[in-house]
């Protein structure tokens, strides 16, 4: 249990330290690698790049524990299906992370450096996540109707 919490923090911390070294937490420098047609700021491509090869190599090695390091089960995606719900929910996540230059990770590290915006972005998001499960519990995704969204591994 110490181990886990102690890997928690220390990837937490890692996580936080990465998102304010590569300004991945200013939403000014998030808009400009947005902006395709106007001030392209294309820095965070090298800080996704530095994201998504150690992800890779996570799987990798993922593939060949029996379990996590840390304990436990594995728990994946139940599906890989692309439906509605996922090309809507990406949509939505994208006019907003487009328009507020915040996401989740760069929002809570925004609550030390900016918690103004940072606590309307992560309150209409829990907002946004209750009347999303709200709407989608009257109506299923027949991806996640067997009430099993995940499995484990």
């Amino acid at each position: 249990m110490i181990a886990r919490v102690g890997l928690a923090l220390f990837a937490g911390s890692l996580f936080g330290a990465g998102l304010a070294i590569s300004g991945m937490a200013d939403p000014l420098r998030v808009r400009s690698f947005l902006d395709f047609l106007g001030n392209w700021d294309p820095t965070l491509v090298f800080v996704m790049g530095g994201a998504v090869i150690p992800m890779m190599v996570g799987w990798l090695l993922q593939s060949r524990l029996r379990r996590p390091i840390a304990g436990g089960n594995y728990i994946l995606p139940g599906t890989r299906k692309i439906d509605f719900r996922l090309v809507a929910g990406s949509i939505l996540f994208g006019i907003g992370w487009g328009a507020s230059g915040l996401c989740p990770g760069p929002a809570v590290a925004g609550l030390v450096v900016n918690p103004g915006p940072a606590v309307i972005f992560l309150v209409a998001m829990v907002l946004g996540m209750a009347l999303s499960r709200i709407k989608w519990r009257s109506h299923p995704s027949p991806d996640l109707s067997s009430g099993n969204p995940t499995r484990s591994v």
